[in-house]
């Protein structure tokens, strides 16, 4: 029965959309005397960066001003459900903050993005972010109830996964500084995922600065890259949606687990009350007694009320449907990265990172391809 809670699992998308690593790199030391000589002597032939003709006057040795990179990412996160609301058929919307307790809610997506970007300044670089995604989120948790001592016990579980379809679009920006090869980078965007069972668009800012060190090759332009950094994300946390409930229990277990939900809650009543007739009126007047009693009707109440509603949105001609209201919130906001780049010459470029270290873990594989404006 309380599997219909799965809804609530409704779609969490968090997705490293971030650069590819290319910065402006001040050229110094002896070996790179000739280096820094003919780019100085070279006249800039592109329209942007601005100020690029200046920079690369000193020495400055500047990216193709324009790219487009195509990118692939995996992530899983655990998260932290609360504040949950949960109504059938567009009917009336009932908490069920404290009835149902999640042991474990873990998100996973996987994007596949295009990333056109521009070097507005010679040290800012400037992004769009397009792309779909899959997504996914795993859920177990339990119907509790307190019994007459007020210990609060599970009397049903449910685990389920709920899978949604996304569309993404954002924008980014990454200020860099690069002297001799090593360079630090703070990556920050901005997206909005359209997730197919959510009534709003999910909007996620990550920021991601990294720091690295990159090594030449004895071929002219091709270097591999090192960095490792951190990276955080803060999306909003309020969701609502609808869902079908047979697109997350078959009817028939539904209806089972909603049988079975009754039959528990009537045990429950029929306890509670032999317990609160068995007390003298002076043991009833007693603070404690009386909030037991209380707290005890109050819980059986809403499971009650929950599992009525279910039912008869389960035994309506139109097909039953969940409302669903939420917040959610990661459970690590940061998590660690490690990245490198094979930079083939400065037209292509490959590149990888995975994240890891608390809740959080995260692959992702890329290409870009660069060229002048």
């Amino acid at each position: 029965m309380k599997k219909t809670l799965l809804f609530l699992t409704v779609a969490f998308l968090t997705v490293n959309y971030s650069f590819s690593q290319v910065y402006t790199n001040k050229e110094v030391g002896k070996k790179n005397e000739a280096l820094v000589d003919s780019i100085k002597a070279k006249p800039y032939p592109y329209s942007l960066p601005i100020w690029g003709a200046k920079a690369a006057a000193k020495g400055y040795n500047l990216p193709y001003s324009a790219g487009i990179s195509v990118n692939y990412l995996q992530q899983q996160s655990a998260l932290i459900i609360d504040n949950l609301f949960v109504g059938f058929n567009n009917g009336p919307m009932y908490d069920l903050n404290e009835i149902i307790r999640f042991n474990e809610a873990t998100a996973s997506a996987g994007a596949l993005t295009v990333r056109p970007d521009i070097w507005i300044l010679p040290f800012l670089n400037v992004y769009g972010i397009f792309g779909k995604a899959k997504s996914s989120t795993e859920i177990s948790a339990g119907l509790w109830l307190p019994d007459t001592a007020d210990v609060w016990k599970e009397i049903t579980s449910f685990s389920t996964t709920a899978n949604f379809d996304a569309v993404v679009a954002g924008f980014g920006i990454t200020p860099t500084i690069g002297v001799g090869g090593g360079w630090l980078a703070l990556d920050m965007n901005c997206a909005w995922s359209d997730v197919s069972a959510l009534d709003k668009p999910v909007f996620t800012f990550v920021f991601g600065p990294r720091a690295g060190k990159t090594f030449k090759f004895k071929k002219p332009d091709q270097n591999i890259a090192f960095w490792v950094g951190g990276f955080r994300v803060k999306f909003s946390s309020a969701t609502n949606g609808s869902l079908n409930l047979s697109e997350l229990i078959p009817t028939e277990e539904l209806q089972g687990k909603v049988d079975q939900g009754f039959e528990s809650v009537n045990e429950k009543s029929a306890e509670v009350e032999s317990w609160w007739s068995g007390l003298t009126p002076v043991e009833q007047k007693n603070p404690i007694n009386a909030a037991k009693y209380e707290t005890a009707n109050r819980t059986l109440n809403a499971a009650s009320n929950l599992l009525t509603s279910m039912d008869g949105a389960l035994n309506d001609d139109q097909e039953a449907t969940v409302q669903y209201s939420l917040q959610k919130n990661l459970k690590d906001k940061w998590n660690f990265i490690v990245g490198s780049q094979f930079q083939i010459n400065k037209h292509f470029m490959l590149r990888a990172e995975v994240g890891f270290l608390g809740s959080r873990t995260q692959g992702m594989g890329g290409i870009q391809y660069r060229f002048g404006l």
